[in-house]
């Protein structure tokens, strides 16, 4: 019974791991959205990392994707 309990186990992990993944994905993604859209709505790249409490090349890292 241990092992099928450990399988269990060990597939709960798994899942948790991937659902984690997808859902910061798409935290990363709409945080990128979100911040390139404040620059395209005249914003510098210094007052977005204001507000977020991120230095400005930090910033523009986030837009790029990187």
């Amino acid at each position: 019974m241990a092992g099928a309990e450990e399988r269990k186990a060990r597939r709960a992990v798994r899942a948790a791991q991937e659902q984690f993944e997808r859902e910061q994905a798409k935290v990363h993604e709409a945080r990128r959205k979100a911040f390139a859209e404040a620059r395209d709505a005249g914003l510098s790249l210094r007052q977005i990392g204001e507000e977020v409490g991120l230095h400005h090349t930090r910033i523009l890292q986030i837009i790029r994707g990187e």
